[in-house]
């Protein structure tokens, strides 16, 4: 039990890094290169779905990947659907209004709106702990949007409310999956809802649709990354986590994510950060280690 713990930790430690990575890259796409957020979520949803069914086909039970439609069809279109694409689309146009930074913190408050939700469905009580971690999170929020000036937000207000939508659908997410990770390989069900998340934005935004003119060698290679790592790595290993994590510790120890993205796009992106967005985003932080610490 203790190793498969470990391998659940590495695993979301890992995806929560490369989701943050993609998240910054993601952002030098829109703003470099003007690639729009629609384009970009139709083809990493694409390519990392079908890598992800190539995946377990090859390496794992093949059976799988189109036995899940026979007995989970509906549920596993409603993860793509309101999970995935839902946690794409709002989390890059938080980035595209904002930046990778505070598209980041907003979707990391999903821990508390998982508290929440649990409270409210009575599922688990409200605790002392709880409290705490509520506490932390507006707090860090306030002070993340506002730079400690109640008078204006610091952060346009489109990429706060994407952000916060995205903060709802990770929360979404993690919880709408445990029952289908309990009859199926997360390669299966993270690919087929990927795939559907494509297949139904790329009605609006084809994937053929997409001027290449200012590409470079460098845009090839965020793309890349993008892609293969802040997309079918990330999600794969993230749920993959939740096979021997519970959604709590899933969705808590995956917030080196924030980490990850608030210090690339200060000191990679140059993007300016005042003292009391500091201070929030401290604060959101120290949320995510207590919750981490205690058990």
């Amino acid at each position: 039990m203790a190793k498969n713990k470990l391998v659940g930790f590495t695993l979301v430690i890992l995806g929560a890094f490369f989701w943050g990575i993609g998240g910054t890259m993601s952002q030098q796409l829109f703003q470099k290169f003007e690639v729009g957020v629609g384009w970009l979520v139709t083809i990493r949803l694409l390519i990392g779905g079908i890598l992800l069914l190539l995946t377990q086909s090859i390496f794992k039970d093949r059976k799988q990947v189109f036995r899940v439609w026979q007995t989970d069809a509906l549920r596993l279109i409603i993860f793509g659907l309101v999970g995935m694409l839902a946690v794409q689309y709002t989390y890059l146009a938080s980035i595209n209004y904002g930046n990778a930074a505070v598209a980041t913190l907003l979707q990391y408050l999903a821990p508390v709106m998982i508290i929440v939700w649990l409270v409210l469905t009575k599922k688990s009580k409200f605790s002392r702990k709880d409290f705490v971690t509520v506490t932390l999170a507006l707090s860090g929020c306030f002070f993340l949007l506002t730079n400690g000036s109640v008078s204006a937000f610091a952060v346009p207000m489109p990429a706060i409310v994407w952000g916060l939508l995205a903060g709802v659908t990770l929360a979404f997410y993690t919880l709408y999956a445990i029952p289908l990770l309990k009859k199926y390989d997360s390669l299966v069900i993270v690919g087929w809802a990927m795939v559907i998340g494509a297949v139904a934005i790329n009605l609006v935004y084809p994937v053929w649709d997409v001027n290449v003119s200012t590409w470079t060698g460098e845009t090839i290679f965020y793309l890349i990354i993008v892609v293969i790592f802040g997309t079918m790595l990330a999600f794969w290993f993230y749920i993959e986590s939740l096979q021997t994590l519970t959604a709590k510790e899933t969705s808590l120890l995956g917030n080196i994510e924030p980490l990850t993205a608030v210090l690339a796009t200060v000191l990679w992106l140059g993007e300016p950060f005042g003292t009391f967005q500091w201070l929030g985003t401290g604060l959101i932080i120290l949320m995510m280690i207590y919750l981490a610490v205690r058990k």
